[in-house]
């Protein structure tokens, strides 16, 4: 009976383990947990199961929740690998989007708790049956680890969007009806957008806030190109806005007793202790309006929106960055202990660069505000993406406690879109309005409106030039004689924010002009 032909033993067929090809074939393991690498075999492919969805169904033979799960995991790759390569130059954009960064939130954690339940599921389907208690301890701790592990990325995801969405959200405030933005065409009809740059010294032994730096930045929203208009915090006597703050100073600003001057720096501070000065407005919103309206007037510029920058804590965003590399030209004496910030090429941290950019010490306040306007050029060259997403989290901190503005979250996608512009090599100018070219004392308005308008119209008229210079095929910054256009609006305070031409009288030279008048390029007034 044992025997057939041939001489072969009839031994029983192996019965194969039922819904699948089973660990019995190859010998790995009977199914029983008693074959050798029964718990080894399931591990390792909830391993493969964890990196590739559905592996460990389709060896067990579950081909429809196999194949369903491989063609889930796949099309997320697909759609990763999308977004990564097609959509890369609106990531940045839908970055400050608090409505899909709450989505990034819930999805981070949806995904990982789905992950996790592939990679339990696949161990439950292919571990073996009837093992010993310590290897069945073993094979779930394991598992539990690898569960864990997998955890770790989308909580930490989850974790690092909802800090950033919180500080977004804390620094730009939601669209103000008065300012209602187009979000699919928020420049339309808008040559330039004009946004003060204010710098406060709010510390903690300071009684309210006095802006000691105030720059405006015009920024041409087709290519990038800016002009920054800074003012002299010791400007006196200048005109204020029309209706309270008029009727009080009829003959310029003239402050409020000893302590308080009349200086430009005042305005803020003036504006939160006398609500009447701007009746209807908000505390912590007088400040600004009234900045904001009294340096439009002095420019003779319209400004759309502010951001105001604690110096103090300006130094922490500096820290968290883990300082800010800068070449320093000359000695400058820092502290109370007598330090002094070496020349040559430096690494400054926190308090290092708020005394670079604020130190009088041998220099006074209009050195100091080139030495601002430098080190503000440099932060934006090295606060690369890298960066920021290493110190992301001591970042998104400093950054809540020392930055306020008025600009609404709806405009944050097309101002990303600008700022990547201004980065990738738009033009930026520099026109300060200090002495020998203005005496702070003693201002002509008429003549601080005016140059205002013609660098302004210097700008757009470049921006042109470069505009035609590539719908006829050239490059940018190679368009010859019009890339240094230097165009006059000869207009006194009613320029156009970049609306005006270039007088025939336009200058053509690419060299950053020698005269204070003239707006010089960033780049060739700092050091490098």
């Amino acid at each position: 009976m044992g025997k057939i032909r041939g001489g072969r033993d009839n031994h029983p067929l192996a019965t194969p383990r039922p819904g699948g090809v089973g660990f019995g074939s190859g010998g790995a393991s009977r199914g029983d947990g008693t074959g050798r690498g029964g718990v080894a075999g399931a591990l390792a492919l909830t391993f493969v199961s964890a990196v590739v969805w559905g592996f460990a169904h389709l060896w067990m033979g579950r081909r429809k929740v196999g194949l369903f799960l491989l063609g889930l995991y796949w099309a997320m790759v697909a759609a990763m690998v999308v977004v990564v390569t097609v959509y890369r130059q609106d990531l940045l954009q839908w970055s400050v989007r608090p409505d899909l960064l709450t989505a990034i939130t819930v999805g981070s954690l949806v995904l990982g708790a789905l992950w996790v339940a592939v990679v339990i599921r696949s161990y439950q389907i292919t571990r073996p049956h009837g093992l010993p208690p310590v290897r069945r301890t073993a094979g779930h701790v394991t598992v539990g680890a690898l569960c864990v592990l997998l955890c770790l990325p989308f909580a930490w995801a989850a974790r690092s969007t909802n800090i950033y969405r919180d500080t977004v959200t804390s620094i730009f405030q939601p669209g103000n009806p008065a300012k209602r933005v187009n979000a699919h065409n928020p420049w339309a009809g808008k040559p330039r957008v004009n946004i003060l740059l204010l710098g406060g010294d709010a510390a903690g032994n300071r009684v309210g806030v006095r802006t000691d730096s105030m720059t405006l930045a015009s920024v041409d929203t087709r290519t990038g190109d800016t002009v920054l208009l800074s003012l002299p915090r010791n400007l006196e006597h200048f005109p204020m806005p029309e209706g309270p703050p008029r009727e009080r100073f009829p003959d310029g600003f003239t402050g409020d007793g000893a302590q308080n001057p009349g200086l430009l720096n005042e305005v803020y501070e003036y504006a939160e202790y006398h609500p009447d000065m701007v009746p209807g407005v908000a505390k912590k919103q007088r400040g600004p309006r009234l900045i904001m309206d009294t340096i439009s007037g002095i420019l003779g510029q319209p400004i759309d929106y502010y951001i105001l920058v604690d110096m103090f804590g300006f130094a922490d965003i500096i820290d968290a960055m883990g300082g800010v590399k800068i070449k320093i030209d000359h000695p400058i004496p820092y502290g109370l202990r007598g330090d002094v910030l070496q020349p040559g090429h430096r690494t400054l941290h926190g308090k290092e660069a708020l005394w670079y950019g604020r130190s009088r010490n041998d220099s006074d306040d209009y050195t100091r505000m080139g030495r601002q306007k430098c080190l503000l050029r440099a932060i934006a060259q090295q606060a690369n993406p890298q960066l920021v997403l290493t110190r992301f989290e001591r970042l998104a901190s400093a950054t809540k406690r020392t930055i306020s503005t008025d600009i609404p979250q709806d405009l944050l996608p097309a101002l990303i879109r600008l700022s990547s512009k201004v980065k990738s090599g738009a033009e930026i100018t520099s026109l300060q309005f200090v002495p020998p070219l203005i005496s702070p004392g003693g201002a002509d308005f008429d003549k601080i409106r005016q140059l205002a308008a013609e660098a302004i119209a210097d700008s757009a008229a470049r921006s042109n030039a470069s505009n035609t210079a590539n719908a006829s095929g050239g490059s940018r910054g190679s368009g010859g004689s019009g890339a240094g256009t230097s165009g006059a609006s000869g207009g006194g305070g009613g320029g156009g924010a970049g609306s005006a031409a270039p007088s025939p009288s336009s200058s053509a030279s690419s060299a950053p002009s020698s005269s204070p008048a003239k707006a010089q390029s960033l780049a060739a007034t700092c050091p490098s």
